[in-house]
């Protein structure tokens, strides 16, 4: 059987990153006092759109490990109500949430005895590879965004 410790490398390298920019970066110097601001023609805040991406992030973790895993409604439990307002504490909750997720995803896929390509149990045909390309591509698509709506509000030094 051929290895896949290339593979397993090259996919926590691409979660670590998010493939383009980290999260860590594109939040990094963010001034707090913008975090529930909707930048113009956007119908969600900064912080919802982290929470977004902390929930899907937090959903494909937990459909991935949990036998009993039950699915998220579309497109209401992905993101916080439209007029919630966040608090430094949210922020930070949904800051490190993420961070602990993103730790877990990288373990699983580390792990030597994890059969990245065998189908999820409970699921109907996905992959742990699958559930982790989804994982790098949902979360670089949205840090993308995150970091062109902080250009568009002028608030990335």
């Amino acid at each position: 059987m051929r290895s896949d410790k290339a593979l397993r490398a090259e996919l926590v390298k691409f979660l670590s990153t998010e493939a383009h920019m980290s999260l860590a970066d594109a939040v990094k110097d963010f001034p707090l006092k913008d975090m529930n601001v909707r930048p113009p023609n956007v119908p969600y805040t900064f912080w919802h759109l982290l929470e977004h991406i902390r929930i899907a992030q937090s959903d494909i973790v937990d459909f991935i490990k949990n036998p009993h895993y039950e699915h998220l409604g579309w497109p209401k439990d992905y993101w916080p109500a439209k007029d919630a307002k966040a608090t430094k504490k949210d922020w930070d909750h949904t800051l490190a949430t993420y961070q602990r997720d993103l730790r877990a995803i990288i373990a699983i896929v580390k792990n030597p005895k994890t059969d990245l390509h065998a189908r999820i149990p409970h699921g109907d045909g996905q992959t742990i590879l699958r559930e982790a390309i989804l994982i790098v591509d949902h979360t670089s698509y949205h840090v993308g965004e995150f970091a062109i709506l902080r250009q568009v509000v002028n608030n990335w030094k």
